[in-house]
């Protein structure tokens, strides 16, 4: 006989099945390393997001569809400051994948998915537990936005999709941005630095010209600011000619917004000064002497 947790039970098992079949059609093998292969998203029909990591060659790469169909793929552009790569398809064969509209919460039920082999998606259950700001990579450079689940990254799921229970895209799962564990860039980054790499083959990223540490906002200067903000950026050098300088900053500024978003760490500075703002007139608002001032600075581009 069945019972209510029985049928409430089943249709959380049927719901996933669902999810990851629908998930499961935009999701494809990367092979282009000697190891296991590993997995990517339909980013467009003729575009494969993955992990920049997995691409030990750029040459001779494939992707093997849902349908075990095989497609050879270029190199359309990687990103080593968030470990992710777009390939391009020789013809249009991918069924894209659907993103989710809300970001990912702590507490949520999520799958990760991969595709390391022709046999079929593979998938681990679990939830999100940690949201995070800025992160240091490994080898260096930042990923701005993150997020950590309790799923097992199986060998091959670098690349792969987090979908949440309707089978929705909610981030791009990765080994390569952490010694210690493995972890998710959410979709919308993820999506934003595809349509970069899709455009010009990088994503840029921006240089300020100083050295910062982290300080506290006395209450203060949060009165002056008119705003609750704990803590800002303080500039304890200036470099020479740098776009800082041009623009007007002071060794002794507090920097505590750029382009109108809050800046409440050196992190967060340095996660602010990518995107569409690098070579152009941005707003930079500091306290100078306690009081607010914003200043205008062209952000130069980093090499």
């Amino acid at each position: 006989m069945s019972t209510d947790t029985d049928n409430i039970l089943t249709k959380l098992s049927d719901s996933m099945v669902a999810a990851v079949e629908r998930a499961g059609a935009g999701t494809v093998l990367v092979d282009a390393r000697r190891r296991i292969p590993a997995s990517g998203i339909a980013y467009e029909s003729d575009l494969i997001l993955t992990a920049n990591h997995v691409l030990e060659r750029e040459e001779d790469v494939k992707i093997v569809l849902p349908d075990g169909s095989e497609v050879p793929a270029s190199l359309a552009g990687r990103d080593h400051g968030s470990d992710l790569a777009l390939l391009r398809l020789e013809k249009a064969s991918a069924a894209v994948a659907e993103i989710a509209p809300q970001p990912a919460r702590v507490g949520q039920l999520v799958l990760a998915l991969g595709r390391p082999t022709p046999d079929g998606v593979q998938a681990s259950l679990g939830i999100v537990s940690v949201v995070g700001g800025p992160v240091r990579r490994k080898h260096g450079g930042l990923l701005e936005q993150h997020f950590r689940t309790d799923a097992i990254p199986y060998p091959g799921f670098s690349g792969g999709p987090l979908i949440d229970t309707a089978g929705l895209i909610l981030g791009v799962n990765t080994s390569g941005l952490s010694r210690h564990a493995s972890l998710t860039i959410p979709v919308q980054l993820a999506w934003q630095i595809a349509g970069s790499l899709a455009e010009s083959g990088s994503v840029r990223r921006g240089y300020l010209g100083v050295r910062t540490q982290l300080v506290n906002l006395p209450p203060t200067q949060q009165q002056a600011l008119e705003r609750q903000q704990d803590d800002g950026v303080l500039l304890v050098e200036v470099v020479t000619g740098g776009p800082a300088e041009t623009g007007g900053l002071l060794v002794g500024d507090i920097v505590v917004a750029i382009d109108g978003k809050p800046v409440a760490d050196p992190d967060e500075l340095l996660a602010r000064l990518t995107g569409e703002i690098v070579g152009n007139p941005t707003s930079v608002e500091v306290l100078r002497g306690g009081q607010p001032l914003t200043v205008t600075v062209t952000i130069g581009e980093r090499k």
